[in-house]
């Protein structure tokens, strides 16, 4: 069985490249394809597969301008030849799940998220306010054709996988499609409890991104006494730092080993964003300390515990507390709460164990395992609603 691996772009390790790597151990002989590759900025186990490039890859500035050349996207991911594979597996959150499948080629997209920027997100990506109006105006023509694009490839996808049911809300939202729910792999063999220091403060972690909304979160702790950590970087790093209170700190990028005992030594993570999956709170659980997060996206499928208005009455397992609406006052609630609440680390530890890489990989090797088998037997015809029904 010959196995295609198609993934956006490979210049990183992030969630989605953890995916991939996950699902290429699965299929040891698989070639991968991709947009364009930085071999020095991926893992040992994907540069052990055949790496098929675009036209991308030999394209001027592409290192340190590669996102300006997101028209040409779609034309190199069709540009890929996939006639003499069985299976072809994207790996998508951009154009991946565009690859033209051939004819007796089964085609499944493990989909991280339809593309924010042209759906539901394009206002946090691309602030009216904040950028010049004709890059604005260039920018969103560019937006609605990817978008147009993006409906009219859906059906070369013959089964989604969603990362959460965020997602899966997304893709029937957006592409009018069902699809399986597969959450991806989280660390949880590195990210566990361990010997923590202070715990007298709150953290939040990740790209310092308008859409993560860090700025509420500083902004709850102005006038508190408790303390705030931000770890990470981006474009918002000097507008968060210039508007932040004396009881707020940054520390920038940290190794993963100082991020685990900065996680390890924490009250808790708070998390103001929509993610479409939230790989940062699972790997936070895993080291036993609760998350404050706002009630929607991923985080609901992976987070057990109250809201703000409902922690009274709750009774049970909890691995942190939900806050009703992205506002400093909401988050400010959800502190004093907090306060008042107790939680077990182990079991916290434990629930996160569950996002494992062992079961994300038993999980795609049963799905992809029984689709093909499917496929094989009955063809395409009706194999979605046999597979997801």
């Amino acid at each position: 069985m010959r196995v295609a691996l198609v993934h956006d772009w490979l210049n990183g390790m992030r969630g989605g490249e953890y995916v991939l790597e996950a699902i290429a151990d699965l299929h040891p002989d698989a070639e991968i394809y991709t947009l364009f590759c930085e071999p020095d900025k991926i893992s040992d186990k994907i540069k052990k597969h055949k790496i098929v490039t675009s036209f991308i890859q030999n394209l001027p500035l592409r290192k340190s301008r590669y996102r300006h050349y997101l028209p040409f996207f779609p034309a190199a991911m069709e540009g890929f030849n996939f006639d003499d594979f069985d299976i072809v597996i994207s790996s998508s959150h951009c154009v991946a799940k565009g690859a033209i499948p051939g004819k007796n080629t089964l085609h499944i997209c493990y989909c991280h998220s339809p593309m924010r920027y042209v759906w539901d997100r394009f206002n946090d990506y691309f602030p009216k306010s904040e950028i010049n109006i004709l890059k604005y105006r260039f920018v969103k023509m560019i937006t609605d054709r990817l978008r147009k694009w993006d409906v009219k490839t859906v059906n070369r996808v013959d089964l989604f996988v969603a990362n959460s049911s965020f997602v899966k809300w997304r893709i029937g939202e957006y592409y009018k499609r069902p699809a399986a729910v597969i959450h991806p792999p989280v660390d949880t063999v590195f990210y566990t409890p361990g010997q923590s220091g202070k715990k007298d403060y709150f953290a939040t972690s990740g790209a310092l991104v308008p859409y993560k909304k860090t700025e509420i979160i500083i902004e709850a702790f102005r006038n508190r006494d408790e303390r705030l950590i931000v770890t990470g970087n981006g474009p918002d790093y000097k507008k968060l730092v210039s508007i932040a209170p004396d009881n707020v700190e940054f520390t920038g990028w940290l190794s993963r080993e100082k991020l685990r005992e900065h996680y390890r030594g924490c009250k808790a993570l708070i998390f103001a964003g929509i993610e479409d999956f939230g790989i940062v709170p699972v790997e936070v659980m895993g080291c036993g300390k609760p998350v404050i997060a706002f009630n929607k996206g991923g985080l609901v499928d992976t987070m057990v515990g109250p809201t703000t208005d409902n922690y009274k009455e709750y009774e049970g397992f909890k691995s942190g507390l939900f806050f009703a609406e992205q506002t400093p006052l909401s988050i400010r609630l959800a502190l004093d709460i907090f306060a008042t609440m107790e939680f077990d680390s182990d079991s916290i530890a434990k629930h996160a164990r569950k996002f494992s890489k062992n079961s994300f990989s038993s999980s795609m090797r049963e799905f992809i395992s029984m689709a093909y088998d499917d496929f094989r037997e009955n063809g395409k015809t009706g194999l979605e609603e046999r597979i997801l029904d």
